[in-house]
């Protein structure tokens, strides 16, 4: 099992019957392939796909069924599909129960910096200015150190920010943090193996350690 994957494995264990989910590009789209098989949540693509199912196998890709990344998916029975704006409006509405999102970088007051990286093209915000401040629970998912070394929670963000103070929830291949109202960051979860100094080594940000701290289970 790849880091990624991992991710996507624990991140799937949040999500909890009856939730309207969007899983934003990139990593997140793997959580569908790992939904508990009796847990019932409605996947919401914002290109306009209401009860988005797992990934197509080689085979099964049809033209009109893609998620919002361009990767051919399957749909669940009862899905229905709609155009940008309506979807947009359910976002907007605050119907989405939760997102997953990736981010370049998030902190320890919850900002989070996902689109852009100064000097470098990219495809700009996209959706996530929307589903930040719509969904009632932000989830980040992304890898705990950048492809340098660097970690990736820090004290302040340094990127230019999609939104502040809107992550709940951050899950890395190395742990699992809450973000608490005037607490900031609570470490509840950590990678097996892994000691509370090893993730403290690989984060900027200050954070506390839950009296209830436990190892990951995927």
């Amino acid at each position: 099992m790849n880091n990624r994957e991992f991710i996507a494995k624990r991140i799937a264990k949040e999500l909890k019957d009856g939730d309207v989910v969007n899983l934003g590009i990139g990593m997140p789209t793997m959580v569908a392939n790992y939904i508990p098989e009796n847990v019932n949540v409605i996947l919401q693509a914002e290109d306009g796909i209401l009860g988005v199912g797992p990934k197509a196998e080689p085979g099964e890709e049809l033209s009109d069924c893609i998620d919002a990344g361009g990767n051919y998916i399957t749909t669940v029975k009862g899905a229905s599909f709609f155009d940008s704006s309506l979807s947009f409006c359910i976002i907007r509405g605050g119907h989405v129960d939760i997102t997953v999102l990736g981010s370049l970088e998030v902190d320890q007051e919850g900002n989070v910096a996902s689109w852009m990286i100064p000097g470098k093209k990219v495809p700009g915000m996209g959706g996530a200015m929307d589903l930040v401040v719509g969904a009632k629970k932000v989830i980040i998912a992304m890898e705990h150190v950048g492809k340098n070394g660097s970690p990736k929670i820090l004290k302040k963000c340094k990127l230019p920010l999609t939104a502040v103070n809107v992550a709940k929830t951050i899950v890395t291949d190395m742990a699992v943090f809450d973000v608490v109202q005037d607490e900031g960051l609570v470490l509840k979860e950590i990678a097996p193996g892994l000691s509370v100094e090893d993730v403290q080594n690989s984060t900027e940000a200050h954070f506390t350690v839950s009296p209830e701290l436990k190892v990951i289970q995927v």
